[in-house]
């Protein structure tokens, strides 16, 4: 069985969400490669809430090597992000909106809707993108979003980016899941994918834990 479809409309993909279904390593969105890794980074809501933080204001990105520009909130009522069930099906709008925050240097928090443009490379591959922000999570013990890609990649798919403090450790855990399918020629050579998103992978989190302090 793979991944149901489902297009919100301006991404290059059309499993819309499946990084949060449960099943995603078993069977991701079709002529795509999933990856999903978790990390502890610490405990206690201290350390919570400084990585959450952290999160949506981009540090991961930005921490590993990218640059963000061209960042535009969604204006109007038009989009409020997309909700999934516990399988990871696209349900009704998500219809809470959220308080727009800023980091030092002016830039928006994640939020949905959200439209912005990295550039890097990591050990010569591309990291270039256009990108949505499918969907932000902020809840007491759980904060995170999911991007998607628009197009400008080598590859086209989706990440989710998850801070989650355990109730029954008290332990904080960083997890990232993403499905890549290869768009660019080089990246459809064998290991291409997974070997980008490995580094990616490593340097979300030097960027996140404090044991990989990393300055922006």
């Amino acid at each position: 069985m793979r991944r149901g479809t489902f297009r919100e409309g301006t991404v290059d993909y059309a499993a819309v969400g499946a990084t949060h279904a449960p099943d995603l390593m078993q069977y991701p969105p079709e002529h795509s490669v999933p990856a999903e890794d978790s990390w502890r980074i610490g405990s206690g809501e201290d350390r919570f809430r400084t990585a959450a933080e952290a999160l949506l204001s981009w540090t991961a990105q930005r921490a590993a090597g990218l640059s963000l520009s061209d960042v535009r909130p969604e204006s109007g009522a038009a989009y409020t992000g997309v909700s999934f069930d516990a399988e990871g099906t696209p349900i009704a709008p998500n219809r809470t909106q959220l308080e727009q925050r800023f980091d030092a240097e002016g830039t928006p928090f994640a939020a949905p809707g959200m439209t912005l443009k990295l550039r890097g490379r990591v050990k010569g591959m591309r990291a270039d993108a256009e990108l949505r922000v499918i969907s932000v999570t902020e809840e007491r013990r759980r904060v995170g979003f999911v991007l998607g890609t628009l197009g400008g990649s080598v590859v086209s798919g989706e990440e989710s980016f998850d801070i989650e403090w355990r109730e029954d450790t008290d332990e904080v855990w960083f997890t990232v899941r993403a499905f890549d399918a290869p768009a660019a020629v080089l990246y459809h050579l064998p290991g291409m994918v997974r070997r980008r998103r490995r580094e990616l992978f490593a340097r979300y989190l030097r960027a996140i834990s404090p044991l990989y302090a990393t300055p922006i």
